[in-house]
């Protein structure tokens, strides 16, 4: 019997962990350092090549049009909630709660120091620029910048660092990681927009200290509002234990 024959590569051993799973969509738990979306030098390694091991008829018969199903992607150095889409009503409903901005998203972000008030909104548009070769967020007044808005709320302190919840109302390029460093307290392990000192060294190059924890939609069916946590991986719990944060019991 031959093989289907699929847009997608398949790759059963790209790791990531399906958190829910519907007739309609997936939650995935992307780990840090895969790519959400194949593309130049990622063309079997990344997240989707992973999903078509499992559901590649599913995502293929979406075509190329919906993304093979990726509703929207996290950078590749970012963990956490990923919605993909499994049928056209649920890709298509879903899809247009994005645009609509409607999903609430949750980010656990740990930065160098802290913000100058414990919660807020950062509200400084954002404009995309290649720099060497690689798509870049500049922060600031530009004819090209796109309104950003994203609130944040302190969750905890430890030595010298802050443990936030982020919440983007919109969804531009690398979004809460330029607005903290716009704010001089950016992200540990940001090497773009970041410094590069010890705190950084410690944590790797595989990962940023930057987690989608929780995502929240409507069921294209059902029309109720589901909530999606992802806990914590392991390298980022051991790290805030390293630096003495205690993270709250809810995003564990």
């Amino acid at each position: 019997m031959s093989q289907p024959q699929f847009s997608v590569v398949p790759n059963s051993r790209v790791p990531h962990t399906i958190v829910l799973a519907d007739d309609d969509f997936l939650v995935v738990a992307k780990p840090a350092g895969v790519v959400t979306q194949p593309g130049v030098n990622h063309d079997r390694n990344a997240l989707l090549n992973g999903l078509f091991a499992s559901h590649g008829k599913r995502l293929q018969n979406l075509g190329k049009v919906r993304d093979y199903g990726l509703i929207h992607r996290l950078d590749a150095l970012t963990s956490g909630a990923v919605l993909v889409g499994l049928s056209r009503e649920g890709y298509d409903h879903i899809r247009a709660q994005f645009v609509a901005r409607t999903v609430e998203k949750t980010y656990l972000a740990l930065i160098h120091g802290s913000t100058q008030s414990p919660k807020g909104v950062i509200d400084a548009g954002i404009r995309e620029q290649r720099v060497r070769g690689r798509k870049r967020a500049i922060v600031g007044d530009h004819p090209r910048a796109k309104s950003a808005q994203t609130r944040f709320d302190t969750l905890a302190r430890g030595r010298a660092v802050s443990l936030l919840a982020c919440q983007p109302h919109t969804g531009r390029l690398h979004q809460i990681r330029a607005h903290l460093a716009h704010r001089k307290c950016p992200v540990i392990g940001d090497r773009e927009y970041g410094p590069r000192g010890a705190l950084d060294q410690k944590l790797g190059r595989k990962h940023i200290w930057l987690h989608a924890a929780e995502i929240r939609f409507q069921h294209p069916r059902t029309g109720k509002r589901v909530t999606v946590r992802v806990p914590l991986p392991a390298p980022l719990a051991a790290f805030l234990e390293e630096v003495g944060v205690k993270c709250p019991k809810k995003w564990r």
